[in-house]
């Protein structure tokens, strides 16, 4: 497996084997920010919709965190309330979190063939839904629309990326599984999930 396949930033939604029943469910990672002011610490301490944590960087440096599960609660504009200044409910977006580092890899999951609702640590690629092995070496994709177009892509001759949604990530498909000898038995196993 390439570097930038195994490392390549996730969506916010990602289908995983279900812990409790091993079928499709999703997990949904949570969003956290920096809590900026010391005295703003003892509110997302107590406050019910948040969970605290001392988070360190790459340096070694220590900071405070709140964390919102947004997969638990609902989403952020409608779910809390009463913020303290300087913090808004439209700050708890996905799209400003950032899901690469190891240590950031929380959120919640949700099956609904076991109706398992709880918070998750995120192993990927290990609990990938859409992942496949061939010669040794897994393939996997992050939901359905990513599985159907990788498969597409796969199989396709011309390999242009610019008619994807997913482009970036199929950018970075590691050569073993672009082979022409790959496309059949790489296509046949995907197709199974198309069912």
């Amino acid at each position: 497996m390439t570097i930038p396949y195994s490392v390549n930033q996730l969506p916010y939604k990602v289908d995983i084997k279900c812990p409790s029943c091993r079928q499709r469910a999703q997990f949904e990672f949570a969003a956290i920010q920096r809590i900026r002011n010391k005295e703003d610490v003892e509110y997302f301490k107590n406050n019910q919709s948040f969970e605290y944590k001392r988070f360190q960087d790459s340096c070694g440096h220590y900071w405070h965190g709140a964390i919102y599960y947004e997969g638990l609660h609902g989403h952020p504009l409608s779910a809390i309330h009463e913020l303290p200044t300087g913090y808004d409910a439209a700050y708890w977006s996905h799209s400003k979190s950032a899901y690469t580092s190891k240590e950031l890899n929380i959120g919640s999951v949700n099956c609904n063939f076991c109706s398992i609702r709880r918070k998750h640590s995120l192993q990927w690629p290990e609990e990938a839904y859409f992942q496949i092995s061939y010669k040794n070496h897994i393939l996997w994709a992050y939901n359905t629309e990513s599985t159907n177009e990788l498969n597409d892509y796969l199989i396709s001759k011309s390999r242009d990326r610019s008619k994807y949604n997913w482009r970036y990530f199929l950018m970075h498909i590691p050569t073993v599984f672009k082979t022409q000898k790959a496309r059949e038995p790489i296509s046949k196993q995907l197709s199974k999930f198309q069912k």
